[in-house]
């Protein structure tokens, strides 16, 4: 005989939450795995465990209407005949015309432009539009060789040979059939309207010593004044780090497991990859054993989203970040004007992901030219400046605080950590103590 005990509800279990059953059932019921865009929704340590030592009386703090704060950053100065200078070390990753309106990249490089940074084609070759607005472009070479062409390679002002990116690293790129329209399928050479799926691995070299052959390639084409980035996926960060030096970048873009993408399996982005966090130092420590910290650049990506998050990286090692999916926010990505149409879409503002679908009210991750219509680029463009400009001035200010007269002078002995992982994957000592997992201390 059972026994309900009215006094106590109903006990769901932790394992098997509502969304994990919802999947299971969706799973049975349609024989296919689900697709979407943005990176992972599962928290982890992120830059919020981490926390600032402002100076007291062991340190002297700058005055911030008085002493400047440098935010400059050089890009490439390793090999390449023209590196490139930024006034800030907020840059736009790569997000392709295709998964993004062409209005959206417009909006991007505008924005890029006023804020005196650089933007990134992504996959699908270079338009006409962005590389009009924007400054500083850097071309992505990708797997899929999707409208790659010498004449593009020139035009641009640095490339960044893709290996991979933090929410998928070692997948391929999706760009489904409803988004390639007839401009998309000109520029990629595919058919209108049909799925496309870009090769996980680039198809003419297999490992390190290729790629340093494929990096010489594009400095002849280019006639070495390109800098040449290359970009991976935050996996095994020390050893790929080390190899991109090896094989002779000039700047390493490292992308965490917070990285968005256009759109690519579920299962995948939130279980494959390492945290951005616990990517940083690996990388760094390969940088300093090498002798090129400072002398190859690292650019840190996959969720950033505040001035804070900057000085974080910065402090960590980093000489720069990208960002993605904040860019896209700022500009009217899950914008609550779209409310009602989200939840037409089965969504909500704030939650939606389904960008490769190319229904989205805003007007960014779409090719529908009614939708894209909704994207004024020019106003677009002024609050990605805006919003980088915010995010400078936020860096600049710990900085100060922790009497730094550049962004760069930030360094890990101005950090703690809240917990026990962030301190482990910071190597950063735990606050209150001078404990770092690992490494002794009390």
């Amino acid at each position: 005989m059972s026994y309900h005990n009215p006094y106590t509800p109903p006990r769901k279990s932790a394992t098997f939450d509502d969304y994990t059953l919802a999947e299971i059932r969706r799973a049975a019921a349609t024989g296919i795995y689900d697709i979407r865009g943005a990176g992972t929704k599962r928290k982890v340590p992120h830059f919020d465990d981490l926390l600032f030592l402002g100076a007291s009386i062991s340190r002297y703090p700058l005055e911030g209407y008085r002493e400047k704060c440098d935010t400059t950053v050089v890009l490439g100065s390793r090999f390449a005949k023209k590196p490139i200078t930024l006034k800030t070390p907020i840059t736009i990753a790569g997000m392709s015309f295709g998964a993004l309106s062409g209005n959206a990249k417009e909006a991007l490089g505008r924005g890029a432009t006023i804020a005196g940074t650089s933007t990134t084609t992504g996959d699908g070759g270079m338009t006409d539009e962005e590389r009009g607005h924007s400054q500083t472009l850097v071309y992505q070479y990708l797997p899929s060789r999707y409208g790659m062409n010498p004449k593009d390679l020139r035009r641009a002002d640095a490339i960044e040979v893709v290996v991979g990116q933090g929410a998928k690293p070692g997948g391929g790129g999706m760009l489904l059939g409803q988004k390639i329209s007839d401009r998309v399928a000109n520029m990629r050479n595919l058919p209108k309207g049909i799925d496309q799926r870009s090769a996980c691995r680039h198809p003419d070299w297999t490992g390190p010593d290729d790629l340093e052959i494929k990096i010489m390639e594009l400095r002849e084409i280019t006639d070495w004044e390109k800098p040449i980035y290359v970009k991976v996926g935050g996996a095994r960060p020390y050893y790929d780090t080390a190899l991109a030096v090896k094989a002779g970048a000039d700047v390493v873009v490292l992308d965490g497991m917070q990285g968005g993408t256009a759109a690519t399996q579920d299962v995948f982005i939130e279980n494959v990859g390492m945290p951005t966090l616990a990517c940083i130092r690996p990388a760094v420590q390969a940088l300093q054993d090498l002798g090129m910290h400072r002398k190859v650049q690292l650019i840190i990506s996959g969720g950033i989203r505040s001035g804070a998050d900057v000085a974080k990286a910065l402090a960590l090692g980093a000489d720069a970040v990208a960002i993605g999916t904040a860019a896209l926010v700022a500009i009217g990505d899950n914008d609550p004007r779209w409310e009602e149409e989200y939840q037409k879409l089965g969504t909500t503002a704030g939650a939606y992901d389904d960008w490769h679908e190319g229904k989205d009210p805003a007007g960014i991750t779409t090719q529908d030219p009614e939708l894209a219509k909704r994207l004024d680029p020019v106003a677009a463009g002024r609050r990605l400046a805006n919003y980088l400009k915010v995010m400078t001035l936020e860096a600049q200010t710990i900085a100060r605080a922790c009497g730094k007269n550049h962004l760069h002078n930030l360094e890990p002995e101005d950090l703690v950590a809240l917990t026990i992982e962030a301190s482990a994957m910071a190597q950063v000592p735990l606050a209150g103590t001078n404990w770092i997992p690992g490494k002794g201390g009390f």
